[in-house]
């Protein structure tokens, strides 16, 4: 079985005002020196009937194109792994 997982961040540019709230959070807890706090998002994708990578990397960035990222702000990085 292969699993795909996929990194989205957003793209540089883009105001991230999450990553701006942990980054001052980090500061407040005592962490100096922290900047450029960016925030995104991991998901696993089980493929279970797939067995050649390509295939599968090709698919999973379909689903990333039509629903698991905004692709006009963010980016994403496909891995298949087994």
């Amino acid at each position: 079985m292969l699993k795909a997982k996929v990194h989205i961040t957003l793209k540089s540019g883009v105001l991230d005002p999450q990553g701006k709230a942990v980054e001052h959070a980090l500061i407040g807890l005592g962490f100096p020196g922290v900047g450029g706090v960016r925030q995104g998002k991991y998901i696993e994708v089980d493929l279970p009937e797939q067995r050649d990578k390509s295939k599968a990397k090709s698919q999973v960035e379909d689903m990333c194109k039509a629903l698991l990222a905004n692709t006009v702000i963010e980016n994403y990085n496909v891995e298949v792994v087994d």
